[in-house]
């Protein structure tokens, strides 16, 4: 029973440093070849990958910031602190709401589709015709969509900022009465501009991590069908998984003790 259980214990060890340390080369060599990207290739794949997500990461932004809102602001008013509302709202939309909720909606899209992509063209042999062809497949497949990711996501997260704190004014002036010049004064008092940074920092972290997790499981996708339902799958727990444990050092690193 004992070693059974060691057994088991070391089996998923191995398996996870096996899996990280392969992630980690194909991030590296993926920056190794950044140079060598075809700009048309990467604009195409930024007008795929991060153009098209703008309606829902807007629409999941709107929601988020008139909820938050709507939580915090009648609180707020009974405690005579309404002059903090919008400063609230705006901080934690930019340092944290913002940035994570736009790399989980991106992962299930574009990790998505990046890795049944991917795996679609590894079962049909089409990543082996490419090395046939002396064409490297980082080259080809994976520099474009990590530059277009890593480029798109920062320009998500503003835009995600900007009408998630249109959606929290909204609710706090016509919901909790609270007037457009408090609401603005309070974002001019408590914010800062490193607030919104911050999080377009973490949206480029969080770029990265979506574009080589469904890379990497697009391109050791197993055989058949179900090979590359199991890879989209496990792209976009891995990828919603790293990104909340990337998002707390990131929070640590950028903004405790500034």
């Amino acid at each position: 029973m004992l070693q059974d259980i060691c057994t088991f214990v070391g089996a998923v060890v191995l398996n996870f440093c096996r899996v990280t340390g392969q992630m980690m080369l194909l991030f590296l060599d993926t920056l190794s070849k950044v140079r060598e990207v075809s700009i048309k290739e990467m604009l195409r794949q930024m007008a795929l990958l991060g153009a098209d997500s703008l309606p829902i990461v807007l629409l999941t932004m709107l929601c988020t910031g008139m909820v938050f809102s709507v939580q915090t602001a009648k609180e707020f008013v009974a405690l005579g602190a309404s002059g903090t509302v919008g400063g609230i709202v705006a901080i934690a939309m930019g340092r944290e709401l913002v940035p994570v909720l736009t790399g989980v909606v991106v992962a299930g899209r574009i990790g998505a589709a990046i890795a049944a992509e991917l795996g679609t063209m590894k079962v049909t042999e089409q990543i082996d015709a490419l090395r046939v062809m002396a064409t490297s497949p980082v080259q080809y497949l994976v520099v474009p969509r990590f530059l277009a990711i890593a480029m798109m996501m920062p320009v998500l997260v503003v835009f995600g900022n900007f009408i998630g704190n249109a959606g929290g004014y909204f609710v706090a002036h016509y919901y909790a009465d609270i007037g457009s010049m408090t609401y603005l004064n309070s974002i001019r008092q408590l914010c800062v501009t490193f607030d919104v940074v911050g999080g377009m920092i973490k949206g480029v972290v969080f770029g990265a991590i979506i574009s080589i997790v469904g890379c990497f499981k697009g391109l050791n996708a197993k055989q058949g069908a179900e090979g590359v339902g199991l890879a989209t799958t496990a792209s976009v727990v891995l990828s919603i998984i790293l990104i909340f444990i990337f998002d707390y050092f990131l929070t640590v690193l950028l903004y405790v003790d500034k």
